[in-house]
């Protein structure tokens, strides 16, 4: 089953399946087919997402339990909708809460559950020889021993004792709890004996990224992964999930974290049999999307059963779509001058990995090194460990993939161009001949071409994709997108700020490319870093490059007089760039209680930048000092007494370009509503969309005030002259999932076909027609006419502005009655094309259907 359009909500005990159930009627006369949800098994108590689970087998109970997502499932279906759930195969919480982590810890690799988790009972490190690393505590075992922080208490709950450290509760080896109900602890000594032999080592937390025997989700020690290549292991994650499609209440899912799975392409496959085997008469089979972040001209593989991705790669290609290619060097240059850092991204993001990986994953790269060198030694090689270590660095540091999809066979091979180039450029930067030597063996590796058992080269090739996904997660989209600052726009997830802008043309071949499938079409999403018109707001810096640096120079200038002298200017910046994206249209800069919840919203932001930039502060080692500079600044920019003439300013500015910025989220609304793929809409964001990264983006939203919005049903008049307040978008974004609802095969189904354009301006259009038996539909945007939008002081240039710009229609289709979806007008293409000053001549965006 293929949704018409999704819409994406996040659960948690304040928003639950019943508030669910109060906006299903909204969400069906808005045209939305399925609601996507976030995940809904048992997770740790008081969890903001769901991602941390810890039991398959429950439905979270913060979040009303079985009985109320059984009723949201009823009222969904009531309303001629379905459900797709967001699941997590990829890790658990590893928590006191979770009882397969707590079965490890107390019977350690004899646990029943020992092999559902990605551990290494043998690693380098001889003191954790059977044993599981827990990096929790604050200081080493020695000190906080010494300050009585960890003490044996009797737990009512399991009946038994526990090793007490803060809010944990670990278990102790059932020997253990026998010998103390008969012998309690005595000091500090024997507290040390029992610790010792625990299955598990307490340590302190900062000891994790060299020592840390299990795989985590990234670099977050309270997650730990699962195995999910085991067949009994995806059985037991799934058996909720797969209860559900069973019976209906499901109609298929999306899967998080596809590049941390051993195998992604076997688990596909697995995944879509078991499903597809439950409702076999199901049209289509389930509906199954994967997380996968795809660098420019990575295909998704093409062998995977699946319909797609779950968006990021549309969100970057509707947005490079919208950026000026004129604004790229000008940017650069800005950037290099104000911040001192490099004009490229390259470097960057080159200096980001190789920090994060000696940082963060030592220990996996000493794993993924310790497997490597078992093969080749065995094949005669004469590799040294040392080079083998250095080799993988390099060329971690070049690979601009997440992974690759090496399986350690020969029919698996890493052979692709994507891990080719990256060798290359590796090799090229002087390697010294013994590092030389040492990459070729990891090519054969990769390759299959090496001796050794299979499961010897299946364990060094999956280390080695596990550890390039976390670490292109963490150094790329947690690090360098905060350090480099071009523009931000372009720093988003499943971007990459090397590619500024696409033209219409590769728009065209990219969006050809997903037909045959149906991905979702994402321009917002939880993990977004700035809403969907942040994005388009910033946008239009692209096209008034020389306007914006003068702007910026006199921000910088005017405001010398609060800026404390360790602050990097490249920061302050970043933070002009967001002040600029993120300004609330209906913000008066004059009010200062109205002021207060914005400020707020940006100073979260700018200590979260600046801790995942990690250049002068970071989550692990804060600078007080720099971080409550920071703020002040923040507070004194957006304070109406002590900084009236800059507000002043920004206020002005960010209207003069928020027409441009409108004309450019209404063009976006209408790719995403019209592209081949399946529309996902993120909550909220029906309405102008300024969030930033979480947990800006998911705070509560006004449902009450949409559905108003929707129900007052007005006209493209009125859209128009209120188109401030966000109703222009709602309208635009209900009328095409109708359209969609009224023309389903001709958007499933149908042909794509790039319309050309011809005249004065015509690059500053993007169009299509999607065909299908008789069916069609015409779509054209505007693109890069900030300067025109400028003029007008509305989100469309003036009908002069288009000269004699036409949009050629396909023949097949001439001679039609093409009626405009947002209003009254007819129009033909007797002669095979429509002048673009038709087409914008009474709204901002044109969608034309015949049929």
């Amino acid at each position: 089953m293929i949704p018409r359009a999704t819409y994406r909500l996040q659960f948690r005990k304040e928003f639950t399946f019943d508030d669910a159930c109060g906006i299903v009627p909204y969400l069906a006369r808005l045209g939305i087919s399925h609601i996507y949800a976030s995940p809904i098994l048992a997770s740790r108590k008081g969890s903001p997402h769901g991602y941390d689970v810890i039991d398959h087998t429950r439905i979270d109970p913060e979040l009303g339990g079985e009985e109320a997502f059984r009723r949201l499932a009823a009222c969904l279906k009531e309303h001629g909708m379905g459900m797709i759930l967001d699941i997590v195969p990829n890790h658990m919480a590893a928590s006191d809460q979770n009882p397969w982590w707590r079965n490890v810890l107390e019977h350690g690799r004899d646990s029943a559950y020992a092999h559902a988790f990605d551990i290494d009972w043998e690693p380098a490190d001889p003191t954790l020889k059977n044993r599981v690393l827990l990096p929790v505590l604050g200081a080493s075992l020695c000190a906080t021993t010494a300050r009585g922080e960890i003490s044996v208490r009797f737990d009512k709950a399991l009946g038994k004792p526990v090793v007490a450290y803060a809010e944990h509760g670990f278990p102790l080896r059932p020997e253990d709890c026998r010998e103390l109900a008969d012998e309690p602890l005595q000091d500090r000594e024997a507290l040390l004996a029992l610790l010792h032999r625990q299955h598990y080592r307490l340590a302190w937390w900062r000891t994790a990224g060299d020592l840390i025997n299990w795989r985590r989700f990234f670099d977050i020690n309270d997650l730990v992964a699962l195995r999910m290549e085991d067949e009994s292991v995806f059985e037991s994650v799934h058996v909720k999930i797969f209860s559900l499609y069973a019976e209906g209440l499901i109609d298929g899912v999306r899967v998080d974290h596809m590049d941390g799975l051993a195998d992604p392409a076997g688990y596909c496959r697995q995944l879509r049999t078991r499903l597809d085997s439950l409702r076999p008469t199901e049209t289509g089979g389930a509906y199954m999307v994967v997380e996968k972040i795809l660098a420019p001209g990575e295909e998704l593989p093409s062998r995977w059963p699946i319909q797609g991705t779950t968006g990021y790669d549309f969100m970057n290609d509707v947005t490079a779509l919208l950026h000026d290619a004129e604004g790229a060097e000008p940017l650069a240059r800005l950037w290099a001058e104000i911040s001192g850092r490099r004009a490229d991204f390259d470097g960057e993001a080159r200096d980001a990995r190789l920090g994060i990986l000696k940082a963060k994953f030592q220990g996996a790269l000493a794993a993924c090194v310790r497997s490597f060198y078992q093969l080749i030694t065995s094949a005669a090689q004469d590799a040294t460990e040392a080079a083998l270590e250095r080799a993988l660095e390099r060329l971690l540091a070049e690979l601009r993939i997440y992974r690759t999809y090496a399986t350690g066979a020969a029919e698996g091979s890493a052979n692709d161009r994507f891990f080719e180039a990256a060798v290359e450029r590796a090799v090229r930067r002087r390697m010294p001949a013994n590092d030389s030597t040492a990459m070729a063996d990891i090519v054969e590796v990769m390759e299959g071409r090496t001796s050794g058992t299979a499961e010897e080269r299946r364990a060094a090739v999956r280390r080695f994709n596990q550890l390039a996904a976390s670490l292109a997660a963490k150094a790329g989209e947690d690090t360098a997108f905060y350090r480099y600052g071009r523009l931000l726009s372009r720093n988003e997830v499943g971007s990459d700020p090397r590619e500024f802008f696409i033209s219409p043309g590769e728009f065209h071949d990219r969006a050809r490319r997903r037909l045959g499938r149906a991905p979702l079409l994402a321009t917002a999403t939880h993990d977004h870093k700035r809403g969907e018109d942040a994005r388009m707001r910033l946008a239009v810096l692209s096209e008034i490059s020389a306007e914006w640096a003068a702007t910026v120079a006199s921000w910088f200038e005017l405001n010398g007089r609060l800026r404390d002298k360790l602050l990097d200017p490249g920061d302050e910046y970043q933070l002009y760039q967001t002040l600029v994206g993120s300004w609330p249209l209906d913000l008066d800069w004059q009010d200062a209680a109205a002021l207060g919840p914005f400020t707020e919203r940006i100073r979260t932001w700018r200590l979260k930048s600046l801790h995942e930039a990690k250049l002068h502060t970071s989550w692990s080692d804060p600078d007080a000092t720099y971080d409550d500079a920071s703020t002040r600044l923040v507070r004194e920019l957006l304070d109406p007494h002590a900084s009236a003439e800059f507000l002043r300013r920004l206020s002005e500015f960010v209207h003069r370009i928020a027409p441009a910025a409108a004309q450019n989220g209404l063009a976006q609304c209408v790719l995403r509503c019209t592209a081949p793929g399946v529309p996902d809409l993120y909550q909220g964001s029906e309405f102008w969309d300024f969030s930033l990264v979480d947990p800006d983006n998911r705070r509560p939203v006004d449902f009450g005030a949409r559905n108003a919005c929707l129900e007052s049903a007005r006209d493209r008049a009125d859209w128009l002259t209120g188109w401030r307040d966000g109703a222009i978008k709602q309208g635009v974004i209900a009328q095409l999932l109708q359209l969609r609802a009224r023309f389903a095969d001709c958007f499933q189904q149908g042909e794509y076909r790039p319309l050309e354009a011809e005249g004065a301006h015509a690059g500053n259009t993007a169009g299509f027609a999607r065909t299908h038996h008789g069916m069609a539909v015409l779509v054209v945007v505007p693109r890069l006419c900030a300067c025109a939008c400028i003029e007008t002081g509305a989100p469309a240039p003036a009908q002069e502005f288009w000269k004699d710009t036409a949009v050629c229609v396909p023949p097949e289709t001439r001679g039609r009655e093409w009626r405009s979806i947002f209003g009254p007008e007819i129009w033909d293409a007797d002669e095979g094309r429509l002048s673009a000053r038709t087409l914008f001549g009474n709204f901002p965006v044109a969608v034309l259907a015949a049929g």
